[in-house]
């Protein structure tokens, strides 16, 4: 693997691996030895089995503690295969049908080791294996057929050394689909975990060179809009001395409206793009957020809101929360001719801990395709047609993402054709405030000091 993160999952499954190898050794030298009745060394091969588990336990609790270098990998792999030929030595050599086993390292090797270290696992195993014809402790099978040694005294041997190595076989074949399974699904989990990262790292790139353009037009533009400002002033006080002047001041008047609503205008541009202008995080009401969004909407009679209902405390830059459920709440506005519903509820606890709070525009509308679903959010995707304004761009959903997974928490639509859409803006709870009633006295968008709040 070319990373620490898929290391440290090879190692992880390589030591599960080996608690698994070291459990079936155990078992089948205890069936041999008491069920078959075949004597063996039991004192030095529970030495090898004492060595394999100590190792297991230095390497897992090294794993926790250092990074995994493929040199690691490599050198618990030859320790596996050094370990397995000292098994091999002292039952028979390579008349032990569980010689089989050499294979399981070396397929191992092929998965998570380079291919220089994976070739050296496989010489290795060879030439321990080819030590073994010249070097073993025979098994006694004096009683099980065999003249001497391993001298093959009648069929019944030869039938119990086939039907080992089957068994031997078997065994391999569990370990290789088992271990190479579970990898795979580690690393698709893992591959899915950094195309989410990438993903979100796309998304703020984008941000970033939205909030850079925004920032260079307010910029650029602040000179020329003060200038007209300050000119228009003058010009209106100069042209406000004679009734024959009233229209030319009345133009200039709106001279200077509208030059206050282009820089409006601009700093707006810069709170949709992630740049609320220095706004600190803050601790309001949902009820405060949904109320700030709804009052500059021109059709907020059709909006019904159980949020002045429910005390839902949230933590964030207000105006720019706010600013992402106005967009939410307008998407919602355009898409049907009816009642768009907000409501409120309790949800899971969001990424930052805590709890959240589950804000949700429903609208009437025709809802979406399942195509157009799956884009919906992206920046610049829009099935509108352009009407200026980061809206029709694009981008309410995008930036609305990005400023609530900014705070921990997030944005989910879930539409279907013919019955309407609903996004459900995803508020990290403020000190995991419960329910409560709000005072029917307060005025709308106040937002109320949590130090105040009774329980």
């Amino acid at each position: 693997m070319a990373d620490a993160a898929g290391r440290g999952i090879d190692l992880s499954w390589l030591v599960t691996l080996r608690w698994g190898a070291l459990a079936g050794q155990l078992a089948t030298i205890l069936a041999v030895d008491l069920i078959m009745g075949i004597a063996l060394p039991l004192a030095p091969l529970a030495g090898v089995l004492a060595i394999g588990a100590a190792s297991n336990l230095g390497i897992a609790a090294w794993r926790r503690s250092a990074a995994v270098e493929d040199g690691m990998l490599a050198a618990v792999m030859l320790l596996d295969v050094a370990l397995l030929t000292a098994i091999l030595y002292l039952t028979g050599g390579p008349f032990n049908p569980f010689s089989f086993l050499y294979l399981v390292n070396i397929a191992l090797a092929a998965v998570i080791l380079p291919a220089g270290s994976a070739w050296a696992i496989a010489g290795v195993s060879l030439a321990l294996f080819g030590g073994l014809f010249f070097a073993y402790v025979p098994l006694p099978l004096a009683g099980h057929g065999l003249g001497h040694d391993h001298a093959v005294g009648g069929e019944h041997p030869i039938s119990m050394h086939v039907q080992g190595m089957w068994v031997a076989f078997g065994v391999a074949a569990a370990f290789i689909v088992y271990f190479i399974q579970r990898v795979r699904r580690a690393l698709a989990v893992r591959d899915a975990e950094l195309a989410e990262l990438q993903r979100d790292a796309d998304r703020h790139e984008k941000l970033a060179s939205l909030a850079t353009l925004a920032a260079g037009a307010a910029h650029e533009l602040a000179t020329p809009l003060s200038t007209i400002a300050v000119v228009a002033k003058e010009l209106e006080r100069a042209l406000g001395g004679g009734a024959s002047d009233a229209a030319a001041a009345a133009d200039a008047r709106l001279i200077r409206e509208q030059v206050q609503r282009c820089r409006d205008i601009l700093e707006q541009m810069a709170a949709d793009a992630g740049e609320s202008s220095g706004e600190a995080p803050a601790t309001t009401t949902v009820a405060a957020l949904v109320a700030a969004a709804v009052a500059a909407l021109p059709e907020r009679a059709r909006i019904d809101s159980d949020a002045a209902a429910v005390a839902a405390w949230t933590c964030g830059p207000p105006r720019a929360v706010a600013q992402a459920l106005r967009g939410v709440i307008k998407n919602a506005l355009e898409a049907s001719t009816g009642t768009v519903r907000v409501t409120v509820r309790a949800g899971a606890a969001a990424s930052g801990g805590g709890g959240s709070w589950l804000v949700a525009v429903s609208d009437g509308g025709a809802g979406m395709p399942p195509e157009v679903l799956a884009r919906a959010g992206e920046p610049f995707f829009t099935t509108k047609n352009s009407g200026g304004g980061a809206r029709g761009m694009g981008l309410g959903l995008f930036l609305a993402r990005v400023v609530l997974e900014g705070l921990g928490g997030g944005l989910e639509i879930a539409s279907e054709l013919g019955r309407g859409t609903t996004v459900t803006l995803v508020l990290p709870a403020a000190g995991g405030a419960a329910e409560r009633r709000v005072d029917s006295g307060a005025a709308p968008g106040m937002v109320e000091d949590p130090g105040r709040r009774t329980p």
